[in-house]
């Protein structure tokens, strides 16, 4: 992984699943994406029911912006009226045009996709808007998660299989993630591996492993209690 903001090297099945040729691994699950995220980061979060005014969102891994679409829409759809905060921090961010096409998949979010792309600034990576305040991190987590001076209510650690991109998920930057989490906060991700429990729980999460979404059969979610 790299600081340099490099545009994602992708190849797409059937035109509409892009996969980062870097690490071989597509960015959502082939079998259905908004299932997978409705499952994994905002159920395993407790989410939309924990929604709260300036409730904030970080996540490792931005790739398509298909969580943030989905819980763009959540939060609107729970009658939210102030804006969601949502940080993501992306090492190899996709080209604009790239992030469009994948957005294409899900006609269900089009509403969604068409705001983000009216209202992302890609140079700066942010949208400011009456619903969402979000800002994409470009670079490596290892070097700008540590500089981040904020803090999160809920993490979605979506970063490529950690067999594939193990810088991601190392037991420093996973600490990191614990030291920008409110207590009480929380955080989900797809993968079971144990050696991300560990990181996780080392850095003072209360580590539980649970259902994953369709082939997958454990995810990992936890939350970040004082005591």
């Amino acid at each position: 992984m790299s600081d340099q903001n490099e545009y994602a090297e992708l190849s797409w099945r059937d035109g509409k699943i892009p996969v980062a040729t870097r690490f071989d691994d597509p960015y959502f699950s082939l079998e259905n994406g908004i299932a997978e995220t409705a499952h994994v980061f905002l159920a395993g979060n407790g989410l939309p029911e924990r929604f709260k005014a300036g409730f904030h969102i970080a996540e490792l891994g931005f790739g398509t912006g298909l969580n943030l679409l989905c819980a763009w829409k959540a939060w609107e759809e729970a009658g939210h009226t102030t804006p969601l905060r949502y940080t993501s921090f992306e090492a190899f961010p996709m080209a604009p045009a790239d992030i469009a096409q994948a957005q294409a998949a899900w006609p269900e979010l089009t509403e969604y996709a068409t705001r983000f792309a009216q209202l992302w600034d890609h140079e700066i990576g942010r949208i400011e808007y009456k619903t969402l305040q979000a800002e994409v991190v470009a670079g490596d987590a290892r070097a700008t998660l540590p500089r981040w001076s904020g803090t999160a209510d809920a993490w979605f650690l979506d970063g490529f299989s950690p067999a594939k991109n193990p810088e991601l998920w190392g037991a420093d930057l996973m600490a990191e993630v614990a030291r920008h989490t409110v207590q009480g906060g929380s955080f989900a991700t797809y993968t079971a591996a144990g050696h991300v429990r560990r990181a996780l729980a080392s850095g003072g999460f209360t580590v539980k492993r649970s259902k994953g979404y369709g082939r997958k059969r454990h995810m990992t979610r936890g939350s970040l209690e004082s005591g």
